[in-house]
């Protein structure tokens, strides 16, 4: 049987795959070529991240078809229950990238706190001529040990996020609709853990006693954070976005760094991917990643293996 992943997919897993007998392509295919590339060579599992779409008019042109499998968290970018009515498997990896994405925010946020996204801008161009003036224009920053972190959406992402939190001396709290409660195991270098049962609050709630926020939430019709949000916030707060584009009122956002309502604000997702607003990219208040928050080498190792062993477990 034929695996096409378009998208890519980690040597582990093409590995995995193949001692199991099954052939892989990872040929990039354009979406326009996709439906007659994939019934031309017979493709059995299709395998995409973020780049592919597979709609309604894809899964019904293409009988071969038993697998679609999404590397990653996310499958809005897959027709996932009209799939799963035609008889196909839909498979995705929730818990493969929680890890990475946690880091990167964390990245986002150590580095909103010193300045770390405008002082290594500034350096290589004033370093040697105005040492002393970039010294005292970056010399208020903030420790986060001490600190609450707000976490939107408290899913295996928001979890693992507020794992590191908690590691490193920061009160947690929590808004998600469809969860009460959970119980998280820190586990340390030694084989010691220490577990923290997190009780979620009001969305209302989080918004007002947080000093640093963090989205992790799936894409939605409405945003998560508009004007009516950032008014209810702390004044000078932080906030990140490693979640979706189109989960923050970005024209909010930024009018809300204007008035001093968000201090800075770390964004690894756009609205308008792959191509984000000017405004946005310039904005010396941002610290901006190109939607890279699973993109580790262990986050795909895992991806790629959990996918092929899925894949294993359906098909034989």
């Amino acid at each position: 049987m034929k695996v096409l992943a378009n998208d890519g997919i980690s040597q582990s897993g093409i590995d995995a795959l193949e001692k199991a007998g099954y052939n892989v392509s990872t040929t990039t295919v354009a979406q326009e070529q996709l439906i007659n590339y994939i019934n031309q060579n017979d493709i059995t599992v299709l395998l995409v991240r973020s780049a592919t779409t597979v709609r309604k008019d894809l899964i019904d042109a293409c009988p071969s078809l038993k697998i679609i499998g999404r590397g990653g968290v996310g499958m809005d970018n897959i027709d996932v229950e009209y799939a799963r009515e035609k008889g196909l498997s839909v498979i995705n990896t929730p818990a493969a990238s929680s890890h990475s994405v946690a880091e990167l925010v964390f990245g986002h946020l150590y580095g909103l706190s010193r300045f770390l996204h405008n002082s290594n801008r500034d350096m290589p161009l004033e370093g040697d001529s105005n040492f002393k003036g970039l010294k005292k224009a970056y010399a208020k920053g903030t420790e986060l040990k001490g600190k609450t972190l707000g976490v939107l959406g408290f899913g295996r992402i928001g979890q693992a996020t507020a794992k590191v939190a908690l590691g490193i001396g920061m009160k947690v709290i929590a808004f998600d609709p469809f969860l009460e409660k959970a119980n998280l195991e820190l586990e340390f270098f030694d084989g010691q853990t220490v577990n923290f049962n997190i009780e979620t609050i009001s969305k209302e709630d989080v918004l007002r006693q947080s000093d640093f926020i963090t989205l992790h939430v799936p894409a939605q019709k409405d945003y998560v954070i508009d004007e009516a949000e950032f008014n209810i916030m702390k004044d000078g707060v932080i906030l990140a976005n490693a979640a979706r584009g189109g989960v923050v009122n970005e024209i909010a956002l930024v009018k809300a760094i204007e008035t001093g309502k968000v201090a800075r604000a770390a964004l690894d997702v756009f609205e308008k991917e792959p191509k984000p607003e000017i405004q946005l990219l310039m904005n010396p208040s941002l610290s901006l990643t190109p939607h890279t928050g699973a993109a580790t080498n262990e986050a795909q190792d895992r991806i790629g293996t959990e996918l092929a062993s899925q894949i294993i477990s359906i098909l034989g």
